[in-house]
């Protein structure tokens, strides 16, 4: 009998196999790691998937979890990009320049929408899509937040993924939602649903009041093309603050505008990491891991989260628990995710209130917090 022992050993051992990042490895874009990331200034590079002359990078943050990731996408002066189709969601949110998006639906339809900065889209799932930058002069910095570390980790097929005929006719959406319409479902305060395929400016959107997760705290939720990723934006008035709240991995947030800092510690740490954040900085707290969002600034500051699962389709358990009883509006003295202000750390307002002095900015905190002690 043949002894091919030493052949099996010499076989590479495939173990512990992470084949998304596998593939990102072999798609030859620069790849970004760490707890936050400036995709203002991230560096992009050669990437031949995108098409000729644009650019790209894959940012891979700490807390990413197994569900999201983020990719970058350059498109040079009059450039355009590749057409492009996956079985994965994605939205899309426009760091700077101008241009359009060309979908078209299995059936041949094809809609256009024009873009600028602070866009929020997503093509619908497995359409294909084409973007293209309006100047001729400037390049379009583009935000990708998607699941395909999930579906790649699923499936391990590139031409599944990228190569599947399948139609997905009742993620497209009505005509009027590539306009910029769409449809507003209210809950309660924090479950405010806007569904649509395409925000003109996000930036600009109006959020409705959550005064449970801060002081003056706005917020909006969106649906679009009824994808697997949830977004949210909310925004912190001048002189305010967030409370801090935990939830599991992959939520993605990112700076639209306005100055400040966030603070992340696990239960029970006296240490805390501490990223500042401008308009393009993206970060992703990791599983349980308390953070607080503190606007520093001389103007109101919004960012927009994104999860895997939304507030119409959770898919996954944890979501699921935060809509209905583990919320993140609640205290963790009634079996909640919130820190309120009473129960926060006393020197974490202090180290706030320090950071307004240097910046000329006045606290609005007082309703909240006793100032007198400090």
């Amino acid at each position: 009998m043949q002894d091919d022992s030493s052949a099996t050993q010499a076989k590479p051992i495939r173990y512990m196999v992470d084949s998304f990042l596998e593939w990102a490895r072999g798609e030859g874009a620069p790849i970004h790691e760490g707890f936050g990331v400036d995709l203002a200034t991230a560096e992009t590079g050669r990437w031949p998937r995108l098409g000729d002359g644009c650019a790209g990078a894959i940012v891979n943050l700490k807390g990413r979890g197994e569900h999201m990731s983020v990719f970058l996408f350059d498109l040079p002066p009059g450039g355009k990009s590749s057409p492009q189709r996956h079985i994965y969601d994605e939205i899309f949110f426009v760091l700077s320049g101008n241009g359009s998006t060309l979908v078209t639906l299995a059936d041949g339809t094809q809609h256009s929408f024009e873009w600028g900065p602070n866009s929020l889209f997503s093509p619908p799932l497995n359409t294909r899509y084409q973007m293209f930058n309006g100047s001729g002069r400037e390049r379009a910095r583009l935000v990708s937040v998607n699941d395909l570390v999930f579906v790649m980790n699923f499936f391990r097929s590139e031409q599944f993924i990228f190569d599947n005929p399948m139609p997905f006719a009742d993620r497209e959406g009505p005509a009027r939602f590539y306009s910029g319409e769409g449809e507003l479902t209210s809950i309660r305060p924090g479950r405010n649903l806007w569904e649509t395929n395409f925000v003109a400016n996000v930036a600009g959107f109006k959020l409705m009041e959550w005064e449970e997760r801060g002081a003056g705290s706005s917020n909006m939720q969106f649906l679009l093309t009824e994808g697997s990723i949830g977004a949210h934006s909310s925004e912190m008035p001048v002189g305010t603050y967030k409370k801090a709240h935990r939830h599991g991995p992959g939520a993605h947030v990112l700076a639209v505008n306005g100055t400040g800092y966030t603070l992340l510690w696990y239960e029970g740490s006296p240490d805390f990491v501490r990223m500042e954040w401008k308009r393009g900085f993206v970060y992703a707290p990791p599983d349980a891991m308390f953070h607080q969002h503190f606007n520093t600034g001389p103007e109101s500051a919004r960012y927009v989260a994104y999860l895997f699962g939304s507030k119409r389709y959770p898919i996954i358990g944890e979501r699921r628990a935060n809509s209905e009883t583990n919320r993140t509006d609640v205290s963790v003295k009634d079996g909640g995710r919130q820190i309120n202000y009473r129960d926060q750390d006393p020197k974490l307002h202090g180290m706030w209130l320090a950071e307004l002095r240097r910046n000329g900015v006045e606290s609005k905190m007082g309703k909240h917090i006793d100032e007198s002690v400090y």
